[in-house]
């Protein structure tokens, strides 16, 4: 692999990311129409822990460099899986999808915010001005006309709220971690300890679900959730995370709306606007400026 090749892998990892976890409106709304969110949550987790767990034990063993890192990944994963996938999925049923999609705009906010305090991320205007960018191209695309911040949507706002800072202090604080024990054994520990929580809660939302007469598309659909929309992505972002700015990984969460919005009109007939395209211009601009220092450009 070129240095050039190398330079780029991270972020061509992270677009990947943002259409794995861009596809889950899509595909994840077959499978939600059957399996409650808190279940569904269940079977992401514990399925992508049994995967990871399988690879890495002949991949190279799970003994990680520090014992202390045990603890750390314990704690880790509550911000990275356990509350982020919890928040997240409480706070949707509680409040609008507009509403989800503009709070969560805050996410590299949060993350550069708290790496600057814990001296991990350098704070760079340009880079600023990225994020800015791309934030103001997603709440363009998303049209805060439509959001509605009220008493009814107070709890559910403030989960997503919480699930934008658990996730933004996860990218904030992991790098380090990641690179010292490799991306991949790391996350298999990761999903290790959220399994322990998420499985159980799962099983007792699935306990009002007649798991025999479930459809065989159902079940396929929530297979490919586990493993497209969430053991790839995480493990994805977590190689990414080891190699670049916590900020920049963050910020191409600002990719996932506008992914989003893409398959709806492949997959679902929507129609494409003059919105989206100046929106799709605007966050591609940003995370060009949030990412142009660590492409080096040929002469």
């Amino acid at each position: 692999m070129t240095e050039r090749s190398r330079s780029i892998a991270p972020y061509l990892a992270l677009i990947g990311v943002q259409l794995s976890f861009g596809s889950f409106p899509v595909v994840g709304k077959v499978a939600l129409s059957v399996i409650p969110a808190i279940g569904l949550v269940g079977f992401r987790v514990g399925f992508t822990a049994v995967v990871v767990l399988i690879v890495q034990i002949f991949a190279g063993g799970l003994r990680l460099k520090d014992r202390r890192d045990y603890v750390r990944l314990a704690a880790i994963s509550l911000l990275a899986v356990t509350l982020n996938q919890l928040l997240f999925t409480t706070g949707l049923s509680l409040t609008k999808a507009t509403n989800t999609s503009l709070i969560s705009v805050t996410i590299p906010i949060f993350a550069m915010t708290v790496g600057w305090i814990l001296g991990t991320e350098k704070l760079h205007r340009r880079k600023l001005m990225g994020i800015v960018i791309a934030g103001i191209g997603v709440v363009f695309l998303i049209d805060p006309r439509n959001a509605s911040f009220s008493s009814e949507t107070t709890l559910g706002d403030l989960c997503v709220v919480l699930n934008s800072l658990s996730y933004g202090i996860y990218v904030a604080i992991s790098k380090d971690i990641l690179t010292r024990n490799g991306a991949f054994r790391a996350m298999t520990w990761i999903f290790i300890f959220a399994s322990l929580v998420c499985i159980p809660i799962g099983a007792v939302s699935m306990s009002s679900v007649d798991v025999a007469t479930v459809e065989p598309k159902i079940w396929l659909s929530v297979l490919y959730v586990a493993l497209i929309g969430t053991a790839v992505p995480y493990l994805l972002n977590a190689w990414a995370l080891a190699r670049v700015d916590p900020s920049t990984v963050a910020v191409f969460v600002y990719l996932q709306p506008v992914i989003g919005f893409l398959m709806a009109v492949i997959f679902l007939g929507e129609h494409v606007g003059l919105n989206f395209v100046v929106a799709a211009v605007l966050v591609f601009a940003g995370l060009y400026l949030v990412t142009k220092k660590f492409v080096p450009v040929e002469t």
